[in-house]
């Protein structure tokens, strides 16, 4: 069964786009990232609650949730 993640909690994804990228804020660590579009999309989607079940078990997404985790952005649930 594939990993599911969630936002860590306290996280509020405060971000600022320019063109294609945006710069995302860590609200629990402190630390700004540089992300493109799709990423911000996905952060989103895992807020929102939006992936389906085929999403999960992509193994793609999963090596990219799990980059996200590294950078303390997201956590499994």
């Amino acid at each position: 069964m594939a990993l599911q993640w969630r936002i860590v909690p306290g996280q509020s994804l405060r971000c600022r786009t320019w063109d294609s990228q945006s710069v995302l804020y860590n609200d629990v660590s402190g630390a700004t990232h540089l992300v493109d579009d799709t990423l911000l999309d996905l952060l989103h989607a895992l807020r929102d609650g939006t992936l389906t079940a085929e999403d999960w078990a992509d193994p793609d997404l999963q090596d990219t949730l799990a980059s996200l985790g590294n950078l303390y952005l997201i956590e499994t649930c």
